[in-house]
């Protein structure tokens, strides 16, 4: 698959790993940065989203996403986990939801862009988001070893379906990342997956535009 996101927030909190690790399943170990997990909410709207060598399909290929995530390693490889991905289109959902057995669901959901990028969601009571964010410095490639680099320089998700393991390669170039200032007025999705995030963001950055290609899932037959 190609892709593009734009516009997209990092929104980091840290969190102890006993509070994370009854919510992922057990055959996925959890990443730590210094004894601490963390879980992100990361809005954005994707575009150009198609096979590869094919044209973009109407309602598959243009829409906003929300995703609620946290970190692990398998095999000493890093990847993202995700608890959910709101999209703004219905198909999109169920496509994703089937092709790659992540937790999507269909939202309705606004993006305003400019110099602020507004931005809301509502799946369903318990699990809405609203948020202003903007990028306060300039791009700056982060070094590896530092925390942002440990965060955002992952090229795999995970994914686990009837006790089996799956891994999704993902490749992009390293994120031109800004950080971030963001006004947070309403976020109940992390509540949702069974996560409180009290207070503000530890960490905020923005990236502009980033190109995305992903591999079909293959299974890394992990036994249950």
């Amino acid at each position: 698959m190609e892709q593009t996101w734009n516009d997209l927030l990092f929104a980091h909190w840290p969190l102890p790993p006993q509070i994370v690790r009854p919510l992922v399943p057990p055959q996925l170990p959890i990443d730590m940065f210094e004894g601490r997990s963390w879980i992100a909410v990361t809005p954005f709207h994707m575009s150009g989203v198609r096979v590869r060598g094919l044209p973009p399909i109407a309602g598959l290929s243009d829409f906003p996403e929300l995703n609620v995530r946290t970190y692990v390693t398998v095999d000493a490889k890093p990847g993202v986990f995700f608890f959910s991905l709101d999209a703004g289109s219905r198909l999109a959902a169920w496509a994703a939801r089937a092709t790659y057995h992540l937790p999507y669901f269909f939202a309705r959901m606004r993006v305003e862009l400019g110099d602020t990028v507004r931005y809301r969601s509502i799946r369903e009571p318990g699990a809405q988001f609203r948020a202003e964010y903007r990028a306060s410095a300039p791009v700056a490639l982060r070094k590896p070893g530092s925390l942002e680099h440990w965060l955002t320089e992952r090229y795999c998700l995970y994914t686990v379906t009837r006790g089996k393991v799956f891994r999704a390669e993902i490749h992009h170039r390293q994120w031109p990342l800004q950080d971030a200032e963001a006004e947070i007025s309403e976020n109940t999705l992390a509540h949702s997956a069974g996560i409180e995030l009290a207070g503000a963001p530890s960490l905020l950055h923005y990236s502009k535009k980033l190109e995305v290609l992903v591999w079909r899932l293959k299974s890394i037959d992990k036994p249950r």
